[in-house]
């Protein structure tokens, strides 16, 4: 996975990537558009230099291709990762967004409830639990004008198997009619096939990248992705290539995110200066002892220090991953067999929402 260590590197050191105020509250270190590619044949591009919870990454691309836009069944997983989008959804129907201001303990003990009503009840969570047509609806039910619905993902897999040489093999789930009513809009908003001498490639394009805890998931799920659809239609995987609008770092609220934007440029050149893998620690170990202490309650956001940790250490084999032979809509957990992963210990982080 050197590809996803050099550019996180060349986000903070890279004279073009810039200090960013977001819509989150909290602030960036980013970089616009770039290009990593890798061969499924190398093994499965799971990140070793902290531990990936792949079977988190498992359930949610599960979760799309059933076309399912319910957060019930993730909870009923224990996958938390739609958990904050979620909440923030259903305050935002509510109209009750001004009273629990995000990221505050209030904030924190209401969304524990509402994941737990979620999972406790099953009308409250038909009600409530929906996020909009997120990733599922617009891949397996996009809804035209004329009230049809059509199945991308299953027009897609037609086209490898019968017109390989198509370049329309496409999936969007950038839909700007729905946006307004997703929790979230798309981040991994459009991918399109390729299919050449046996093999399929699958290239994304990536708006928005959280290159921390978002971005190792997306490299994982879409090769999952690629080896589904080239098994459906008798083909082999071949690259995964992925291509990023913003990818970037959290750096942290208020004064914390503040002082990386006051410093970059000497941070920059600091990381330049790291002589070996290993002193990127130290580097680590001095933000830690100078930078102001994160925001109760935000605590977690300053990425930053999370991936000078992950880029002082060695990556390690990539593990392979065998998925059974059924129908890409009828897959479980079980279905999917990870051997030999052996990754350094996991780094925890917070999610921006």
């Amino acid at each position: 996975m050197e590809q996803y260590l050099s550019h996180a590197l060349k986000i903070l050191t890279d004279p073009k990537s810039a200090y960013k105020p977001n819509r989150t509250g909290i602030d960036s270190i980013s970089l616009f558009g770039h290009q990593n590619e890798y061969n499924l044949a190398d093994g499965f591009p799971l990140l070793t230099t902290k531990r990936v919870p792949v079977k988190s990454i498992i359930h949610e691309l599960v979760w799309f291709l059933r076309g399912d836009t319910n957060i019930k069944y993730l909870i009923d997983q224990g996958v938390h990762i739609w958990d904050g989008n979620a909440f923030q959804h259903y305050l935002k129907k509510e109209k009750l967004e001004q009273q629990l201001p995000m990221y505050s303990s209030e904030w924190n003990r209401a969304k524990d409830e509402y994941l737990q009503r979620i999972k406790e009840d099953e009308e409250f969570a038909q009600q409530h639990g929906n996020l909009g047509d997120v990733y599922g609806a617009q891949w397996r039910h996009w809804k035209t004008s004329e009230g049809k619905e059509i199945d991308q993902l299953a027009d897609m897999i037609d086209l490898l198997q019968y017109k390989p040489q198509s370049r329309r093999i496409i999936v969007t789930a950038w839909n700007p009619e729905e946006i307004p009513n997703m929790a979230l809009p798309p981040c991994h908003a459009f991918y399109q096939l390729n299919v050449a001498n046996g093999k399929v490639d699958l290239q994304l394009y990536q708006r928005s990248c959280d290159m921390f805890l978002g971005v190792p998931f997306n490299i994982a799920s879409y090769a999952l992705l690629t080896q589904i659809l080239a098994q459906q239609a008798e083909l082999q995987p071949g690259r995964f290539i992925h291509t990023f609008g913003d990818a970037h770092f959290y750096c942290g609220a208020d004064e914390r995110g503040k002082w990386y934007g006051r410093g970059l440029d000497k941070f920059k050149e600091q990381v330049k200066r790291v002589p070996h893998r290993e002193d990127f620690l130290d580097l680590k170990n001095y933000i830690e002892g100078q930078a102001p202490p994160e925001t109760p309650g935000k605590e977690g956001q300053d990425h930053v220090t999370g991936i000078l940790e992950q880029l002082s250490r060695e990556p390690k084999p990539l593990p392979t991953m065998a998925i059974a032979r059924k129908q890409f809509d009828k897959l479980t957990l079980d279905d999917f067999v990870l051997s030999g992963y052996e990754p350094h210990p996991g780094i925890k982080r917070a999610m921006a929402v």
